[in-house]
Order: C-alpha cells, then sequence, then structure tokens
C-alpha cells in the first residue's frame, strides 16, 4: 500500500469498528467517552466561572483548555479523540461491507515542532476589563446570554508569541489616549474595534486597525488615522517596530477586502513566509497555516499521500478550495501539472503570484465556486493526463458542499484523494461518508465509491483540542 513506505518508521494503529476508548486518567475533567463534539462545547466555550479561580487562569482554561497537561499528555489525549472520530467512520462503513474489510490504519500523531508561542496570527477583542475600563485589548471570558463578558490580558497564553502581546498591549495605551470610544456593541455607537497581528518566522510584523467609521467624515477619520500612524511610527508604539500597518473601516461586523479594502498605512504591502523551501506572500486578509512550524510537518504529510515516494512524478493533482496556493504548490515539484480551484479572488492573486515567486511553471489557480468550475474542469483534465489524476481538499470547518463532494466521486479518473480536516468530528464526517457511500441516485452519487486508506493526525495546536486529520481516499 502507498502509506506503507510513507510511513515505516511508526507502527500504525488500526481502527477497528465500534471501538471504545476509557479515560487515561490524567485528569477527571477529561472523559474522552463523552461524544466528542458536546466535550468541546461544554470545555471550549462554557467554563465554569467559578469565584476562586483568577481570570488569567479562566481565559486559558478557554483559549489552551490543555495548557496544564504536559505536552505527550496532550498528544495522547488527541491521539484518542482522532481514534474515536475515525471509529465512527470505520463503524459506517462495516454497516455498509463485510465485517474486517474496510478498516484502515490511524497513525500516531505527529507532534508540532514548536508548542509555545507558535501562532503567526492573533486577533485581539476590545471591550470592557475586568476593572471596568471599556477600552480593554484581549480575549472575550464570560456568555453574552449571561451579560457577563469580560475582556482579559492574554499576556500569560503559552500559544501567543510576545510580539503579538507587545502589539496588543500597546494598541489598548493607544486607544485609551484616544477621545474615540470603543465599538463594544456594533450597532450602538463607538469607532475603535479590534487589531489582528501576523507575523512571519523572520520576525517580520503586521498589525490591521479595524475601525467603524460611524458618522464621523472623511477628514475626521484621517486624522485619527495619523495619530494612529505616528503612534507606531514615532511614538511610543514604535518599539513594536512594525513592518506593516493596515487600516479597514467598515459599518458591518464582517467585511472583505473587495467590500471595504485594506488600507496600508505604513511600511510594506505583504509580508513573506517559508515552507518547505518555497515562499509565500502574506497580504492582511490571506490564510495561512497559524504554526508556520507545524505546517512543515502537515504539507510535507499531505505531499506524500498525493504522490508517494516510490512512484515517478507524473500526473495532475486538483486542489480544491486552495487559497492561497500553499498546499498545492509544496507538492507541485512532484507532479505534472497543479490546478487550484479557490472562490475568493483575492487568494487566486495570491496563489498566482506564490507560484511566480517560486518561478513554477506547471501551476494554474482558477477562481469560482468549486461546486460549479469542477464538472467541467475534472473531465477535461482527466482527458488529457491518462487518468493520473489526484486531488486534495482542505475545507474550512463548515466541510465541503455537497455539489463539491459529488462533482468529486461522480468522475472515476480521481483516483487518490487527500482531504484536511481540523474539525473531522463536525460537517466533515457527511464528507467522509458521502466519499464512501454505495451509489446513490438519489443524491447523485453514482460514481465508484472511495475507501480511507491510512489516516495521519497533525498537532497544529498545542494546548488546544485541535489538530489537523489528513485521510488518504482511493479507489
Amino acid at each position: 500500500m502507498a502509506y506503507c513506505r510513507l510511513f515505516m518508521f511508526i507502527r500504525p494503529i488500526v481502527v477497528w469498528p465500534r471501538l471504545s476508548f476509557s479515560s487515561n486518567g490524567t485528569t477527571p475533567a477529561v472523559q474522552v467517552t463523552t461524544p466528542m463534539k458536546k466535550h468541546n462545547r461544554k470545555r471550549h466555550k462554557k467554563p465554569p466561572l467559578d469565584d476562586n479561580v483568577s481570570w488569567e487562569e479562566r481565559l486559558a482554561s478557554v483559549v489552551t483548555p490543555l495548557w496544564k497537561l504536559s505536552y505527550d499528555e496532550q498528544l495522547e489525549l488527541k491521539q484518542k479523540h482522532q481514534e474515536k472520530i475515525l471509529a465512527e467512520l470505520s463503524g459506517y462503513l462495516h454497516s455498509q461491507s463485510p465485517p474486517g474489510e474496510m478498516t484502515f490504519p490511524v497513525l500516531p500523531i505527529l507532534p508540532s515542532p514548536v508548542r509555545d508561542g507558535y501562532r503567526n496570527k492573533s486577533t485581539f477583542s476590545v471591550n470592557k476589563g475586568v476593572d471596568g475600563n471599556p477600552k480593554t485589548v484581549g480575549f472575550y471570558v464570560g456568555r453574552g446570554r449571561d451579560g457577563n463578558i469580560v475582556c482579559v490580558n492574554g499576556d500569560h497564553l503559552l500559544n501567543m508569541p510576545e510580539k503579538h502581546k507587545q502589539v496588543a498591549r500597546y494598541y489598548q495605551e493607544f486607544i485609551r489616549r484616544s477621545p474615540l470610544e470603543p465599538c463594544l456593541l456594533f450597532h450602538t455607537g463607538g469607532h475603535w474595534r479590534e487589531v489582528t497581528v501576523r507575523t512571519n518566522a523572520a520576525g517580520h510584523t503586521m498589525a490591521v486597525v479595524y475601525f467603524h467609521p460611524q458618522e464621523l467624515t472623511a477628514e475626521e477619520v484621517a486624522a485619527h488615522k495619523a495619530e494612529l500612524v505616528e503612534f507606531f511610527t514615532r511614538g511610543e508604539g514604535s518599539v513594536c517596530q512594525l513592518d506593516s500597518l493596515f487600516f479597514q473601516e467598515s459599518a458591518k461586523t464582517r467585511c472583505t477586502h473587495e467590500d471595504s479594502p485594506y488600507q496600508l498605512l505604513y511600511g510594506r504591502t505583504h509580508i513573506h513566509e517559508e515552507v518547505l523551501g518555497f515562499r509565500f506572500r502574506i497580504s492582511p486578509d490571506a490564510f495561512f497555516q497559524v504554526n508556520q512550524a507545524a505546517a512543515h510537518v502537515l504539507y510535507s504529510t499531505v505531499r506524500d499521500l498525493c504522490v508517494p515516494r516510490f512512484e515517478d512524478k507524473g500526473g495532475t493533482l486538483l486542489d480544491v478550495c486552495c487559497g492561497t496556493g500553499a498546499m498545492g504548490i509544496t507538492a507541485s515539484p512532484k507532479v505534472d501539472r497543479l490546478v487550484g480551484v479557490e472562490l475568493i479572488e483575492q487568494a487566486v492573486e495570491d496563489a498566482r503570484h506564490n507560484a511566480v515567486l517560486n518561478e513554477l511553471r506547471n501551476c494554474e489557480f482558477i477562481p469560482g465556486k468549486a461546486e460549479l468550475v469542477l464538472p467541467g474542469l475534472v473531465s477535461q483534465l482527466s482527458s488529457g493526463d491518462g487518468g493520473r489524476l489526484t486531488a486534495v481538499v482542505n475545507p474550512a470547518r463548515a466541510s465541503l458542499h455537497h455539489h463539491v463532494i459529488r462533482a468529486l466521486r461522480n468522475h472515476s479518473a480521481i483516483r487518490r484523494l487527500v482531504y484536511v480536516s481540523c474539525k473531522p468530528d463536525g460537517e466533515a464526517m457527511r464528507n467522509f461518508r458521502e466519499l464512501c457511500c454505495a451509489p446513490d441516485p438519489k443524491r447523485k452519487l453514482t460514481g465508484e465509491a472511495f475507501c480511507p486508506s491510512v489516516a495521519v493526525p497533525v498537532d497544529m495546536f498545542p494546548h488546544t483540542w485541535h489538530c489537523e486529520l489528513v485521510i488518504l481516499f482511493e479507489r
């Protein structure tokens, strides 16, 4: 099998249907036998507000819920959680086939090379602090429906690098000096909103400040932008040594670059990151893996599953939901052609730039909805490539639209599909079942079913419950 040589240095753990796992006893609060979705919701979003626990500890328990455990204990828990999730898939496969025919190995979780301060992107909110000051920059603790939301400083969080914390502290200092009020509840007035900080491995720093103009004139907004630039370039905030300072003003809670362009107030238009020897341009709203060191592990795993080492270079790699192209580009030297499909046009522009930046001539990136682009594209690719077509998908937590799964499932030329999921116990499980179920004309799933060959968890987020799960499906 393809995966045997890829991961021959570690012993696979075979998942059998309907397995159950007991607690490992490291902490009574962790029960892996509890359904994952409810378990995460209880621990993640609704921590008890114990008056005997400090606000800092409450925040750490929300943002980094595994912070009290050793890293080995964290990996053990995550491994068991992934096995439990995949046992559900294995049980589903057995319900459609003779017992023992559809088992597949789940390899030991691949650890993150960096465990503390690994995040290269952080977004800090503005709201009422523990002391009642409405101009506090940090992270929320509490529940909106209970009216007890408090913004807590995040200087103690293990996953945040010092540079992010520093920019947040100075942004707080700036808005406290500003005569403008913060925008706490979006439709009740105020101006200063959250700040996003992005850094790369070279230490370059980009900050993006979000602002609600309310009834201010363009001249008044310009004056406050000038004060922001002055503070971070020549004032006290200059110690942050920002390489880029962006500003986005919007009267919407969620706003794209197309709706309201990011305004460069100071410095470079982009910063760059490197993964597996490839350089990537990062714009203010570009998606990039938040753990650059672990991205090396994730992308090399995906690359080796897309094109195993013992196979000759060749064929076409179809990168669905490709974003800025990083995952496909790192695998592109092993294939004749890379074709990426992405809905967001700015991301497609970044992907094309990244291909040129790395002097790659076998890459093409197409804008559009995958469910509309894929049917014709797959037919075109399969007819011109002798059937050597591999797909890789890395969707958001909401998973792939049914029409995208249908397009992938119904084209026989796709013999190998690598699915990367950051939330396999959510909607992604529906995708897995649709890829593997018996042909179903009612749902227009008429193509030959895929079968999972191997699963590889990759820890991208130390101190949290989350990790990436990579599954190779084959026909």
